[in-house]
């Protein structure tokens, strides 16, 4: 998997670009030997992650109960992923995939060359044959991420950060990597109020590393406020 040559455009204009000029806030970064934001925001992560986990688990049961009773299976899945300082965690979702996830995709990939292409290019496949008909719903409104909360308040993830990425695909970051690297990994972030599925790969890499030079609380406010009309756009869910 060969590195990534990322976009260009500084950090500055891919925050206005993202945010709007309104709401992009551009604060030089200083020297630290902590997760980027430090202990502010850390003290937003574990607010608000305990106040929606309160709220939503009613919610997170009756999901729980959906994915049991469709599809056979445990009820979470979690895979291995890449956190702060090249730290790996099991990254949390409810199961949205046939138990025999990885046989289908080898073999969808080995029938189909554009699925292949698609496939090296972004990681992602828009038309997925390992998705059940219930995790389709949860991946568009992305309710399949709620239980990524308890990793947010284990310290794995931030509420706001870098797409979290596995150990394979962060060799494409190239020299992007380190900043990755320097922050917990988020449930939301530039990535996703930007377009999702609808940016090219060196674009979202570039989101990543303009948002973790410029970590500040108003702009994590922003993204979160800016998340759920994005996950609610159809064309820009998975």
């Amino acid at each position: 998997m060969k590195p990534l040559e990322t976009e260009p455009a500084p950090a500055e204009s891919i925050m206005v670009s993202a945010l709007g000029p309104a709401q992009a806030i551009w604060i030089r970064p200083k020297p630290h030997n902590a997760p980027v934001g430090g202990l502010a925001k850390r003290a937003l992560d574990v607010t608000v992650a305990l106040i929606m986990l309160v709220m939503f688990s009613p919610l997170m049961v009756g999901l729980a109960l959906l994915v049991f009773t469709t599809s056979p299976g445990p009820i979470l899945y979690h895979h291995c992923r890449v956190g702060y300082r090249k730290r790996s965690f099991g990254c949390l979702k409810f199961r949205t995939m046939v138990v025999n996830s990885d046989e289908i995709l080898q073999q969808h990939l080995e029938n189909s060359p554009e699925a292949r292409l698609e496939w090296e290019q972004t990681q992602k496949l828009r038309d997925d044959p390992r998705v059940t008909s219930v995790g389709h719903v949860l991946r568009k409104l992305s309710l399949d991420e709620l239980p990524q909360l308890i990793n947010v308040l284990r310290g794995e993830m931030s509420l706001v950060g870098p797409r979290p990425v596995l150990f394979d695909e962060l060799r494409r970051y190239g020299p992007s990597s380190r900043h990755y690297l320097r922050a917990r990994p988020g449930i939301t972030g530039l990535w996703q109020v930007s377009g999702r599925n609808n940016t090219t790969y060196k674009r979202r890499v570039a989101y990543d590393r303009a948002y973790v030079t410029n970590v500040n609380t108003a702009t994590d406010i922003a993204i979160l406020v800016q998340t759920l009309p994005a996950a609610l756009r159809s064309d820009e869910t998975a």
